[in-house]
């Protein structure tokens, strides 16, 4: 029996770690939750993730919430996989701060965007500054990404950014540039994204005729 079991629902935040699952080549369990009947929302579930969110982990006794600490947690447990950077290694700072990026300035400045206030936030107090700046910095990195963020290393920073950028150009909240486009453009040709996205349209389209 596997170790992990992974907490999903299709469409949602789960689809990236979805990918970085596929990546790992580790066997694990899915658990279904079907959002629009509420199984997030049940006792059982809120004992796993009492924010009633997907996606939620379990690799033994450890439970793991939120989206970059879980890609965090399974590229240092499964070093086999090659997706993390280690400690000591000075390419580690970067790699950190792509995680980090995508859920406390990508994220926000799209929904900001998407749903704006009826009056501007000061730039001082928002976490990611500005929506413009957000775009630029992540076109400087994509642009110079050779053929990834670290370079030649594929790691988990490529799965959190790259997945927020696909969603982001799906749903045109984010402008289509050039950078952009080459670097979701490799990305998409990875086997294991491929595969995870092949599984969750199958999962969404049982579910909708559920």
């Amino acid at each position: 029996m596997p170790q992990l079991t992974f907490y999903h629902a299709a469409p949602s935040r789960a689809s990236v770690v979805h990918w970085m699952l596929e990546e790992l080549g580790e066997p694990y369990e899915t658990h279904i939750l079907n959002l629009k009947a509420g199984d997030h929302r049940k006792p059982e579930y809120l004992a796993i993730n009492p924010m009633a969110k997907v996606p939620s982990i379990k690799h033994g006794d450890a439970v793991i919430t939120e989206v970059s600490a879980i890609c965090t947690y399974l590229a240092d447990a499964f070093p086999k996989a090659g997706l993390a950077v280690p400690i000591g290694d000075p390419r580690r700072g970067p790699y950190l701060k792509w995680l980090f990026f995508q859920p406390s300035c990508l994220e926000p400045a799209i929904i900001d965007r998407a749903f704006p206030r009826k009056e501007a936030a000061p730039t001082t107090a928002l976490g990611y500054g500005d929506y413009e700046r957000v775009m630029d910095v992540l076109a400087k990195a994509t642009g110079e990404a050779s053929p990834y963020l670290l370079g030649e290393q594929f790691t988990t920073a490529d799965v959190v950014i790259g997945s927020g950028l696909r969603w982001g150009m799906m749903f045109k909240l984010i402008p289509e540039r050039p950078e952009f486009a080459a670097y979701v453009g490799r990305l998409s040709q990875r086997p294991a994204l491929k595969h995870a996205t092949e599984k969750d349209t199958r999962l969404q389209k049982e579910q909708d005729g559920a």
